[in-house]
């Protein structure tokens, strides 16, 4: 017995050994070890974020390459400026140190700061118009959250507010709501996937931000799959209602996600002053975001059953929706991780996805070539047209 287990166990290790022992050799005596003197440096500093301070800017650092990388000058505008450096100017893989420069910039200007190393190799980040770096206080406090209510909370609940007149809808007018419902939600998803790829562009490349995104995008399928699984016999036993306010949830988590890194996205542009907060924004992405109330309230409207407290069901809904924006301004103001951002907008990407093709297989029920109905082509077309149009409004 004792033979057999050590069997078992020397045939799981002796591969990993083998692996371990070759990647010695190969570093000692390898192309690595032969040409090691004659390989120029790969230096790669990324420059994760610009803080600015009255006469001050603090530029926080990773290296994000192979090699240790000392750093020796800084320009700010193509002038040199003195620095001072935390914990230390040379950084091995993966080190972060903040970069102190004392720099008279103003308010509004676009300011190029240049980092060279010991060997001369450059690094550079342009800000296109420095601002003041929100610091933790009441004023800055108010400001967040109520840009997180302007943008999220708002527009989901007067999207709600259509509840009535959707309720009175029948026959192939419910079909076309499912459909445009799944049209606004599929529109989010890939908007979602597009900002989380949009992001990856600012993460160093020791993160993996591909790696993030597919994390949290499986990680939201996988876990509503399973809540969907355990629920159906639940829904069974209670009604055709029951699950129509399970799916409600469930589109009202998904693109509570989804706002959640709308907002942390929105907070940090505010915070380093690239977005311009004017008013036709707000109306904007008012505008643009109501029809996620319209998505959310749509799988209800088919119920004969009255649900009992629906008011309390429509608001507690309406908060799980757009309060997320409120936390993601936050934190995006305050405290931004591109990591986080990609994260969640994948999660939110996820589990939006998983909800419309939950609420397409109910719609087919069992028989795939049943949902392509004129009907229901012409409301998935017009749920993307809408949230396509309505994003115009966000941009301009």
């Amino acid at each position: 017995m004792a033979q057999s287990k050590l069997k078992i166990w020397s045939s799981a290790f002796l591969p990993i050994i083998l692996l371990i022992l070759l990647l010695l050799v190969f570093l000692k005596f390898g192309p690595l070890g032969v040409f090691k003197s004659s390989v120029a440096p790969i230096e790669n500093i990324f420059i994760q974020k610009v803080v600015f301070s009255p006469e001050h800017i603090t530029i926080d650092v990773i290296n994000d390459g192979p090699e240790p990388v000392t750093i020796a000058q800084v320009l700010v505008n193509e002038a040199y400026w003195q620095f001072t450096i935390e914990p230390s100017s040379t950084l091995n893989p993966l080190d972060k140190a903040k970069i102190e420069v004392a720099y008279p910039w103003l308010e509004g200007d676009a300011e190029a700061i240049k980092l060279i190393s010991r060997n001369g190799v450059t690094f550079e980040k342009e800000i296109e118009a420095a601002t003041i770096t929100p610091t933790f206080n009441t004023f800055y406090l108010k400001t967040f959250v109520l840009l997180g209510i302007y943008v999220g909370v708002i527009p989901v609940l007067l999207g709600l507010m259509w509840f009535p007149f959707l309720k009175m809808l029948r026959g192939k007018w419910y079909s076309f709501l499912l459909s445009l419902t799944i049209g606004l939600l599929v529109f989010l998803g890939f908007d979602a996937l597009a900002e989380s790829f949009e992001l990856i562009g600012s993460l160093p490349q020791a993160f993996n931000g591909i790696g993030i995104l597919i994390i949290g995008f499986l990680l939201a399928v996988l876990t509503l799959s399973a809540v969907s699984y355990k629920t159906q016999k639940f829904t069974k036993e209670k009604g055709e209602h029951y699950r129509a306010l399970i799916w409600a949830y469930l589109i009202a988590l998904g693109i509570g996600l989804h706002n959640l890194g709308e907002g942390l996205a929105i907070g940090s542009a505010y915070a380093v002053g690239e977005i311009a907060l004017g008013s036709l924004l707000v109306i904007g992405f008012m505008v643009h975001n109501v029809t996620e109330g319209v998505a959310i309230i749509a799988p209800l409207t088919r119920n004969k059953e009255k649900i009992q407290n629906i008011l309390l069901h429509l608001i507690l809904m309406g908060i799980l929706a757009g309060a997320p924006t409120i936390i993601g301004a936050l934190v995006g103001g305050f405290s931004y991780s591109a990591v986080f951002g990609v994260f969640f907008l994948a999660i939110g990407a996820g589990a939006i996805f998983d909800v419309a093709y939950d609420i397409l297989g109910q719609m087919a029920k069992g028989d795939w070539t049943s949902i392509y109905t004129v009907t229901n082509v012409l409301g998935f077309l017009t749920g993307l047209l809408i949230m396509y149009g309505t994003g115009f409004l966000v941009v301009g």
